[in-house]
Parts: structure tokens; sequence; C-alpha cells
């Protein structure tokens, strides 16, 4: 088998390369639960040969698309990593992730987060290990805290202290100081979702606009979803089984009432015929 990736005529694919950027640019990755012995092999910021698909090289893209990034099984959209030969793809913040980070703003707790190629064994079902800032099942690549079971997908941890996401603000979000106030957890409203602050998350704010955002709707932000208006099929799955579970659960309760009203009707048909012949 060819191990390179041959092709690279852009136009058999639309979309645009993004620009180069030096070696140097290219952090460590790992290649087994957490080993950083593996850096990619980078073509000027162009190609690069990834631990976790060495039969080709993939070549950096920027496609509006929906696309399944297969080292952390998340979606995503636009910048990517892509093999031209087979269409395996990585978000660029999975492809590009650091060994470890250090002092993150997430996680002031301990120092130190690891990058893991797997999730934490014992879960699965219900029992999935999740991510510490959005909530949802972390199923590859992910930053675990070296002390303790904190958790985090790679496009949540690609967010800092501040971020710049002019999609949605025209001035930089800053991340808020939890002092852990319940009259700040209830004082605004994040512009995404229109829901306040609970307990435990994490918020962008821009204090001069009164503009607050939620870390986990800013995920949808830097994975390229919400700037190209892609929903992934979650959830649209997810409003279809709500709406499944509440039609069963509507004929349910109306046919235990016809059974209930059928069971009446023959119990006082049957006693109607013992008086019958009683008298």
């Amino acid at each position: 088998m060819n191990s390179r990736c041959v092709s690279m005529n852009s136009r058999k694919l639309s979309g645009h390369r993004l620009p180069s950027s030096s070696e140097d640019d290219v952090p460590e990755t790992t290649r087994d639960q957490h080993v950083g012995d593996c850096r990619p092999e980078a073509d000027g910021g162009e190609m690069m040969v990834h631990f976790s698909h060495p039969e080709h090289r993939l070549a950096r893209f920027d496609f509006p698309y929906l696309f399944m990034c297969m080292g952390c099984k998340e979606y995503g959209a636009g910048k990517r990593f892509m093999c031209q030969a087979c269409g395996f793809q990585l978000h660029e913040f999975c492809a590009l992730a650091q060994p470890a980070l250090h002092d993150h703003p997430f996680h002031r707790k301990h120092p130190h987060l690891l990058f893991f190629v797997k999730p934490a064994p014992g879960g699965g079902g219900f029992l999935r290990r999740k991510c510490d800032l959005c909530g949802k099942s972390v199923r590859g690549f992910s930053f675990r805290c070296a002390s303790c079971s904190f958790d985090m997908h790679p496009c949540c941890a690609s967010m800092a202290q501040r971020i710049d996401l002019p999609a949605v603000h025209e001035h930089p979000l800053l991340l808020a100081q939890d002092d852990g106030g319940t009259e700040q957890e209830t004082s605004f409203v994040c512009q995404v979702c229109r829901r306040t602050k609970r307990s435990g998350q994490h918020v962008y704010q821009c204090l001069p606009c009164g503009y607050y955002l939620h870390a986990r709707c800013a995920k949808d932000m830097v994975n390229g979803l919400y700037v190209h208006g892609v929903v992934p099929p979650e959830k649209k799955n997810a409003l279809a089984t709500a709406a499944r579970v509440t039609v069963n659960a509507l004929f349910g309760v109306i046919g235990g009432l016809i059974e209930g009203i059928g069971e009446g009707i023959g119990e006082a048909f049957v006693e109607s015929i013992g008086r019958s012949r009683g008298s």
C-alpha cells in the first residue's frame, strides 16, 4: 500500500487549503494511552503524518461541511486534517494536540492535564465518562487530570482564558472568575442558549457590552458547527427521540384509560347478569 496521499489536487474538493505554518508551530501528540514519543511529521503545515493514521499523510483543509473526527469521535465543521485517499479526518485541535496542558483555566485545582487516546477504562453505557466542561460522553481523545478524574474533550481544552469569536461578538471574551456567589449565578443570561448560569459552569464575558456566553455553548463555535450553520445528527436525533417518547407515553396513557374503561364496563355487565339471575 502506498504510504503517502499522492493527490493534492484541491479541485477535487470544494474547499480551500489553509495557509502554511512553520514546523515549530506543530506540537507533539501521543500514541497510546499517554505517550510523548510521537511527533507528527509536518510538511510546512500543509501535510502531516499522524500516529492515529500512519498509512497516509493528512492534508490541512477548511470545508464548511459536517464531519466526524476519528480522534475525539465528535462532530465538527471547517478546519481539519484529512486523508484524501480514504477520507480519514481529524479536528485541527485534535491533530495538533499537545501531550500535556499545564495550569488550564478550566481546572485550577491541579496543574497538569495529560493527553489520552482512549477513555478511561470501566465506563460503558450510562456509566460512560463525561467531559467535565460540556457534559458529553468522552469516546476518544481527551485531556485527563493526572491527579483526579477531571476529563475534557480536546475541543473544550482548546478554549483559553481569552477567546475571540467574531461570529457572535465583536470584542474578545474573557473567562469570568467564579467566586461561588449565588447572586452572580443568576444575574446574566447566556446569549446563545438564553439560560442563566448553573453551579460549576464556566462563563465567558464582555464586561463593556454585558455579553455573556457559557463555555459549553462556545464549544460549537470553536468546532465550527455554529459558524457554518451545521446541526449535528445527534441533536436532531435527540429531538426525534424526545418526540417519540412523548407520543409513546401519550398512547400508553390513552391505552390505559381505554383498558380501564373496558374493564369497568365488563365488570358492570357481569354484575348486572348476576343480579338478574338472582331475581
